[in-house]
């Protein structure tokens, strides 16, 4: 591993950001046309094939369809042995745009309300970037990631990693950025350690004996039953789980019965269930079980779980997320970089990455207060903000200077 302590000056960052200002435009208009052409999940043909096509074009070797509509494209520079991979999801969600924008979507009912078109328009702006200036010595891997919203653990990044991602394009350390409204624009977020949250879905049937809603006392009521279990669930965090830890036990989806008058045979439930920390997260899910089947049972009930695994908690490794750090204040300046940010219970699949890699998880302001950035992702009205194109693009063409330059130590 390339030591980030002792690493040799590069140049000057404002060298980089100059040059990304002056293709600022160019950043923006692929921004534009990616939002205007949303694809959900494991749909992004259309995206695949603009990405493809510019990276050919600037002399990358490109290699498609890992993990379905996935793109990769390396570019070696010298004969550095260290190689580092950048990552930018590319889909869209199930969600009809209201911003009212002149580039809105043409799908209705398909939206780019979570900014995965301004992360893949600023990595190739690094893309182009990286590939003019040629100032590194060692291996580049963009990866072009399909699904990330798809929220299982056969996400995009699972199934690229299945295809095998890391063993056709070795990467010594991964890295990935994410916008966050409600931070101001261009401001850089980092956390060593665990960054974001593990993500379980368990989907709930209970099974009673229905009938006449005049004459409960003949009936198994699953209503009653799911109710004691949405309350008992509450106990799981506040009881069972070390206060200095991190979970979250939501019940989203609670359904039973067609009429006011009829006690129905059974009752649905939908969980979201989140932590921290491995140990926490298998906690969670013994005490969801006990708890469901122990106040089924108790109401004349039977239960059955469907406990479906999703992401594994988000980690970040302290000399990846150090460096990180460093080349965001060259970039930006310390007084715009957040060094040690708080954890998040959102998820994320790059967590499948980082559990093979080391590397680092990094987030970038799109507005705060009044500014049209500050709107929430996944919301209707949310539209990334074009202003931190050039400064995302900037930001990966240092970080990879930086990176394949410590890595090459005495050799430079």
């Amino acid at each position: 591993m390339p030591d980030y302590t002792n690493k040799r000056e590069t140049v000057v960052p404002q060298d980089i950001l100059h040059l990304s200002r002056q293709w600022s435009d160019e950043f923006v208009a692929v921004r534009h046309d990616i939002h205007q052409h949303p694809e959900l999940s494991f749909e992004e043909d259309r995206t695949a094939d603009l990405v493809a096509e510019r990276l050919t074009a600037w002399g990358y070797r490109v290699e498609r369809g890992l993990g379905g509509t996935g793109v990769v494209a390396q570019l070696r520079v010298g004969n550095g042995p260290q190689s580092i991979g950048l990552r930018a999801d590319m889909d869209a969600l199930p969600i009809h745009e209201a911003t009212g924008l002149p580039y809105t979507s043409v799908h209705a009912g398909t939206m780019h309300a979570c900014g995965h078109d301004g992360h893949t328009a600023m990595l190739l702006g690094a893309a182009r970037m990286l590939a003019q200036r040629r100032q590194f010595n060692g291996t580049l891997n963009l990866i072009f990631q399909p699904a990330e919203e798809y929220g299982t653990a056969d996400s995009g990044a699972a199934r690229m990693l299945d295809d095998g991602l890391l063993e056709r394009f070795p990467c010594d350390a991964v890295f990935a950025m994410h916008n966050m409204p409600g931070m101001p624009q261009g401001h850089l977020v980092f956390r060593e350690g665990p960054m974001m949250a593990s993500s379980d879905k368990v989907l709930i049937t209970l099974r009673g004996i229905g009938g006449h809603g005049a004459m409960p006392h003949g009936t198994a009521d699953p209503v009653v039953a799911a109710s004691s279990v949405v309350m008992a669930l509450q106990t799981v965090v506040s009881r069972n789980v070390d206060p200095r830890q991190t979970a979250v036990v939501t019940v989203g989806v609670l359904s039973a019965g067609t009429a006011n008058n009829v006690i129905p045979d059974s009752a649905y439930l939908e969980l979201s269930v989140r932590a921290l920390q491995p140990e926490v997260r298998a906690l969670l899910q013994s005490r969801i079980q006990d708890l469901v089947h122990a106040q089924a049972q108790s109401l004349g009930c039977t239960a059955h779980i469907d406990y479906q695994s999703g992401y594994p908690a988000l980690v970040n490794t302290l000399a990846e997320t150090q460096l990180a750090r460093d080349v965001a204040v060259a970039l930006v300046g310390q007084e715009r970089v957040v060094m040690q940010g708080p954890a998040l219970t959102g998820s994320e699949d790059f967590a499948f990455m980082l559990q093979q890699r080391p590397g680092s998880y990094l987030l970038i302001g799109n507005g705060d207060g009044d500014d049209a950035g500050a709107c929430m992702v996944h919301n209707p009205g949310y539209d990334f903000n074009d202003a931190n194109l050039s400064l995302g693009a900037a930001y990966w063409t240092h970080l990879v200077e930086r990176y394949l330059d410590a890595a090459r130590g005495d050799q430079a």
